[in-house]
């Protein structure tokens, strides 16, 4: 396809990918002229894969040229490219307590979860138990405890629904899901508790469907 058949489909301006073109964060495509180059189905989902990771992910170039980076090293195990997207997503400072961060290892310790200690997942859960401690609600081991059950549930799932064979599909899906799932999952949390409360308390919401 030309590039403007490329930009259609993936609703992307023209002047955008050659843009991504020129800072090397999207392969150049096959040459057929001075002018012309042809793309494909890879320059497609690695179009998508940008723009999911800065609109959606709200990551800067530079950090999406890090996971581009990561995605493209064929030495690089799909738990590596994984581990590079989750990077990038994090904050650069994450500020936890011994505390907390004591208590996260001793979930994980408790799930037997094979994780890198240097993880700043670990940091940013462990930051997040301070915050609520500093505005006065302490989450308690059972809430704590069906979380974590709820998130291996989901997390395990995620990961044999990625595809196979493909080793560069498998890893952009592994990296879109990482950066896109979030939402979905915090609106499907919202949508339960609502459906919760509204059992718990004989309400009956309004337009239900």
């Amino acid at each position: 396809m030309w590039i403007a058949e490329l930009s259609r489909r993936t609703d992307v301006p023209v002047a955008t990918i050659k843009y991504y073109l020129r800072e090397g964060l999207l392969p150049p495509g096959e040459s057929v002229g001075a002018t012309r180059s042809r793309y494909d189905e890879s320059h497609v989902r690695r179009l998508r894969l940008i723009r999911a990771l800065a609109e959606a992910g709200g990551l800067s170039l530079a950090r999406i040229r890090g996971v581009l980076t990561a995605v493209d090293e064929e030495s690089r195990e799909i738990h590596e490219v994984l581990g590079a997207a989750h990077s990038a997503l994090l904050p650069d400072t994450i500020e936890a307590t011994p505390d907390s961060l004591a208590r996260v290892d001793r979930l994980l310790e408790d799930h037997d979860w094979q994780v890198d200690r240097e993880s700043r997942d670990r940091a940013l859960l462990a930051s997040a138990l301070d915050g609520l401690e500093k505005v006065g609600y302490h989450l308690d081991d059972d809430l704590l405890e069906t979380y974590a059950t709820t998130a291996q549930q989901t997390a395990e799932a995620e990961v044999a629904h990625l595809p196979s064979g493909d080793r560069q599909h498998t890893v952009e899906t592994t990296v879109l899901l990482t950066a896109l799932g979030g939402p979905v999952l915090l609106a499907l949390r919202r949508l339960a508790q609502q459906n919760a409360s509204a059992h718990r308390y004989n309400a009956v919401p309004r337009n239900c469907p």
